[in-house]
């Protein structure tokens, strides 16, 4: 199955985020996405990826510490 590949408003939309929100995390390097062109682009699947780690973070948030409490 091939993956859905989104320009950025699609991206901001399926995350329920702003599309200035969506850009600040781009800016930081927080989110993966390409370049084609002068466009970026994210797969479904690599937004998918990057949802289920911010979910595994929330739920264990010592795990991210370094070991330090």
């Amino acid at each position: 199955m091939e993956d859905e590949i989104m320009n950025a408003m699609e991206a901001a939309e399926y995350l329920k985020i702003s599309r200035s929100f969506l850009s600040k995390l781009i800016k930081e390097k927080k989110l993966p996405y390409m370049r084609i062109g002068r466009g970026l682009r994210f797969t479904k699947s690599s937004l998918n990826e990057w949802i289920n780690d911010r979910l595994s973070l929330a739920e264990n948030p010592c795990s991210n510490s370094g070991g330090r409490n």
